[in-house]
């Protein structure tokens, strides 16, 4: 226990490799022998890389979850984004890099958990067990085209929780009927009630995008429908991005089984996107997940439970600076890191 405390408040700190882990922990001692027993001092890194490997990374999501549930015990979660990733540099000549799905809630700004993806596999199969590991009730899950498959839909109905599915080629004929669908309702829109339209306007960086959002409620020719459980929507959303003059155009359609406004679908696909900025973007550069050349797999898989622990813990905490700067202030200043531990005692609701 004592290991795996100090790899998260050195992960917090700014370690990225277990030698870093180290480093800090040894300029750390006083500090971390006032709450850990430390009979033999600090362990080599190579004593925590061993320790890690053999952690069941399942049990070791159990913990995650747990913990979440104590750090968020009131929390509500309108909105789960699940998504994928790759640790580029994690492999080695016999295994191709690490790949693991996350789950994160958007408004909360909380990782829920993550798990691998199984060798020879692929996201489609890893969802399914991220979603065994969560309690989504009540929540709109969004996820991309990979992850729109009937058996996810299906899981996400009997986990209480409502699906967004954004539907590509991978479904050639549900995005067909959708499109005849949809064109069906423009066609007759004075009388078509069943339509719901939203849209939004940004502007920065150079750039001007327009977003148009529209959902069909109770759509009828979907083939298969019954197979997509209580499929209740269908929709798409139109960008219109401008920038130096030049306006592209992208059209992406959707499912979801809510019957809801078009507001609160764009809302929630416009937000599944913050799983890439509040989640992945922070893992690759603040927390150098993409260059980690951790190869031991279920030491890799549990380094990246560590940093999604140490990045939730760092988002709750409301110093008004970046999360890289939070990482120095809490190795600089063991009064600062005990602020974000102390998070998970007094969470504030949302």
């Amino acid at each position: 226990m004592d290991i795996v405390v100090i790899a998260i408040c050195a992960v917090l700190c700014g370690a990225n490799t277990w030698p870093e882990v180290v480093t800090w922990a040894q300029r750390r001692q006083p500090w971390l022998r006032r709450f850990l027993a430390l009979p033999n001092g600090i362990p080599a890194h190579d004593t925590f890389e061993r320790l890690f490997d053999r952690l069941d990374p399942v049990a070791f999501q159990g913990c995650f979850r747990d913990w979440i549930v104590a750090v968020c015990e009131a929390l509500h979660l309108p909105h789960v984004a699940i998504d994928g990733k790759t640790l580029r540099h994690s492999g080695s000549a016999s295994l191709g890099p690490l790949q693991v799905v996350s789950a994160w809630a958007t408004a909360n700004q909380v990782a829920l958990g993550e798990v691998a993806v199984a060798e020879e596999s692929n996201e489609i199969t890893a969802i399914p067990r991220l979603l065994e590991l969560l309690d989504v009730a009540g929540a709109l899950v969004t996820l991309d085209a990979m992850g729109c498959q009937k058996d996810i839909a299906q899981k996400i109905r009997d986990k209480q929780a409502d699906y967004v599915l954004t539907v590509k080629d991978n479904q050639p004929h549900l995005l067909e009927d959708i499109q005849s669908c949809l064109q069906e309702a423009f066609d007759n829109e004075g009388g078509d009630e069943r339509l719901d339209h939203w849209q939004t306007q940004e502007q920065g960086h150079g750039r001007t995008e327009r977003r148009y959002y529209t959902v069909l409620r109770d759509p009828q020719g979907i083939r298969e429908q019954a197979a997509w459980v209580d499929l209740n929507v269908v929709g798409m959303c139109t960008s219109e991005r401008t920038v130096q003059g030049q306006t592209s155009v992208e059209v992406r359609y959707f499912i979801g089984s809510r019957r809801a406004s078009a507001k609160e679908y764009g809302q929630a696909l416009r937000g599944h996107w913050g799983i890439e900025n509040s989640l992945h973007w922070h893992m690759d550069i603040n927390f150098g997940e993409d260059a980690s050349r951790l190869q031991r797999r279920r030491g890799a898989e549990n380094f990246a439970v560590l940093r999604r622990i140490a990045l939730s813990l760092l988002k709750q905490h409301p110093a008004k600076m970046s999360i890289a700067c939070k990482r120095i202030a809490a190795a600089a200043d063991t009064a600062f890191l005990e602020e974000i531990l102390k998070m998970s005692s007094k969470p504030e609701k949302p």
